[in-house]
C-alpha cells in the first residue's frame, strides 16, 4: 500500500491556522484521516454540511463566518489527493445585532447551513443565526470588464462633459476569484431562536423552526412566510414542551417531521390542513416506570431528527441513545443504540455543569446502513445496522501521528482498567463532538471537535 507523504495546505485564510495533512488507517469502514483545521479559541464550529454532490463542505462558527471547502480534483500523477478538501471561499454571513425593543442581543453564531441543489455554475446555500436566514450565492469570476464609458478604470464617475467618444467594453482575463453575495435575507418572522432549517424537495420552499413555531418560506419571497406549526399555548405557564428540530421528507414535498423536548416525534402532512398543529403520526416510546428518575425528561429530549435517504426511516438522537424508527410503525423504535450508557452514573454531575443539555447531532451514511453521532472526549460513535457492530473513535491531534493506526477506543466503568481503555472518570467533557456530516455518496465524514475540523475518508490506493 502506498502512503502519500506530508504536504502543506497552500490555502491562506485570515484568523485560521492550517496544519499538515495526515493519513491514518482506521479499522472500521476503512476510514482514513485526511485533513483538519483549527481556528482561534473563540471560533467554535457550530455546524457542518456537505452539499448534494459532496464536492463542497461548509462549516459555520460562533463568529458568524462560513468557510467552504472544495474537494481536490483527481490527478493521474497524485491520485491520493482526490480526497483532500481545500479552502474554496470564506465570508462573514451574520453580524451581531441588538434588538432595542426587547433589549436582546442577537448573536452572530451560525446555527445551521443547508445547501440548495446546484442548477448552474454557481452554488447556493442557506445559513441562519437565531433570528435571520440568508440565502448566499457562491460563484467564480475569472474575467473583469474594462472600457467603461461613464466610469474611469478605477470606478469613479466621469464628468459627462469630458466624454467625447464611445468605447466598447471588453472582458479581460484575471486571477480566479470566488465571490459570496447575499441574494435573499429572510428576517422578522421568529420570536424565538431558530434551531433548524430544511429545504423542501420541490426546491422552491424551505422551513425555519424555532422553539414554538415552524414557518414555511418561498425562496423568492422574503417579506412574508406561512406559519405551519404553532404549539405556543395561550398561557405560557402551561408550556410543557418545545420544538427541538424539524426536517422535510427527502422525496415527498408535503411531508415533514419535527421533534420535541418530551421525546416525541410528529409526522405532519401539509395536504391535511394549512396549519399542521394536528399531526398525522406520533412516534413515542413509552417510558419504563422502573427507570424513571429526576433526569428522565431531560435525557429523553430529542436533539436531532433525520430522515433516511430513502425516506422510509427516521433517526433521532437523545442524550444517551440513537433510535431508528420505521415511519410505518409508531409504537416503538425499530432499533436502539446506546451511545454512552456509561454516563448514567454521572448524570448528577453532568446536570450541575450543564453538560446534560448538550445537543448532539446524528447522520446517516449514503446507503442508510451506518449511523454516526458524537460524544465526549472527542469521541464519535458509528453503528452498522447490518452487522450490529459499533465502534468508538477519537478525533484528536494528540493521538494523530502520520501513518499510525487510529485504534478504536473503549471506556472502562469498573475499577480495573486495561491498558488501551480510558476510565469514565478521566473523560474530558469540555471536548465534545456535537456536529458531524457524511458525504452523500462515499465513505467520507466530517467531524467538528470544538474548534477543529477532521475529515476522514475511505482507503486511497
Amino acid at each position: 500500500m502506498r502512503w502519500p507523504g506530508w504536504s502543506q495546505n497552500s490555502c491562506k485564510l485570515s484568523s485560521f491556522i492550517f496544519f499538515p495533512i495526515f493519513i491514518i488507517k482506521c479499522k472500521f469502514l476503512k476510514l482514513y484521516y485526511i485533513i483538519f483545521y483549527a481556528s482561534l479559541s473563540a471560533d467554535i464550529i457550530s455546524t457542518v454540511e456537505f452539499n448534494s454532490t459532496g464536492e463542497l463542505l461548509a462549516t459555520g462558527d460562533k463568529g458568524g463566518r462560513v468557510v467552504v471547502f472544495q474537494r481536490e480534483q483527481e490527478s493521474k500523477n497524485q491520485p491520493h489527493r482526490r480526497g483532500e478538501y481545500n479552502v474554496y471561499s470564506t465570508f462573514q454571513s451574520h453580524e451581531p445585532e441588538f434588538d432595542y425593543l426587547k433589549s436582546l442581543e442577537i448573536e452572530e453564531k451560525i446555527n445551521k447551513i443547508r445547501w440548495l441543489p446546484q442548477q448552474n455554475a454557481a452554488y447556493f446555500l442557506l445559513s441562519t443565526n437565531d433570528k435571520t436566514v440568508k440565502l448566499w450565492k457562491i460563484s467564480e469570476r475569472d474575467k473583469r470588464p474594462e472600457g467603461y464609458n461613464l466610469k474611469d478604470e478605477e470606478g469613479r464617475i466621469r464628468d459627462p462633459t469630458t466624454i467625447t467618444s464611445l468605447r466598447v467594453p471588453v472582458l479581460r482575463p484575471m486571477d480566479l476569484m470566488v465571490e459570496a453575495t447575499p441574494r435573499r435575507i429572510f428576517s422578522n418572522a421568529h420570536t424565538y431562536h431558530i434551531n433548524s432549517i430544511s429545504v423542501n424537495s420541490d426546491y422552491e420552499t424551505y422551513m425555519s423552526t424555532d422553539d414554538l413555531r415552524i414557518n414555511l418560506w418561498n425562496l423568492e419571497i422574503t417579506n412574508r412566510s406561512f406559519n405551519i406549526v404553532d404549539i405556543k399555548p395561550a398561557n405560557m405557564e402551561e408550556l410543557t414542551e418545545v420544538i427541538t428540530a424539524a426536517e422535510f421528507h427527502p422525496n415527498q414535498c408535503n411531508t415533514f417531521v419535527y421533534s420535541s423536548s418530551k421525546g416525541s416525534i410528529r409526522l405532519c402532512d401539509m395536504r391535511t390542513s394549512a396549519l399542521c398543529d394536528n399531526h398525522s403520526k406520533l412516534f413515542e416510546e413509552p417510558e419504563d416506570p422502573s427507570n424513571r428518575s429526576f433526569f428522565s425528561e431531560i435525557i429523553s429530549s430529542i436533539s436531532d431528527v433525520k430522515f433516511s435517504h430513502s425516506g422510509r426511516y427516521l433517526m433521532t438522537r437523545d442524550y444517551l441513545t440513537v433510535k431508528v424508527w420505521d415511519i410505518n410503525m409508531e409504537s416503538r423504535p425499530l432499533e436502539t443504540y446506546q451511545v454512552h450508557d456509561y454516563l448514567r452514573s454521572k448524570l448528577c454531575s453532568l446536570y450541575e455543569n450543564d453538560f446534560i443539555f448538550d445537543k448532539f447531532e446524528c447522520v446517516w451514511n449514503g446507503t442508510d446502513s451506518v449511523l454516526m453521532t458524537g460524544s465526549y472526549n472527542n469521541f464519535f460513535r458509528m453503528f452498522d445496522r447490518n452487522t450490529k457492530r459499533d465502534v468508538t473513535l477519537e478525533a484528536s491531534r494528540e493521538n494523530s501521528k502520520p501513518r499510525a493506526i487510529l485504534k478504536p477506543r473503549k471506556v472502562c466503568v469498573g475499577g480495573k482498567r486495561r491498558k488501551d481503555e480510558i476510565s469514565v472518570d478521566s473523560l474530558d467533557f469540555s471536548k465534545k463532538i456535537l456536529h458531524t456530516a457524511w458525504h452523500p455518496n462515499e465513505n467520507i465524514i466530517a467531524v467538528a471537535a470544538t474548534n477543529n475540523l477532521y475529515i476522514f475518508q475511505d482507503k486511497v490506493n
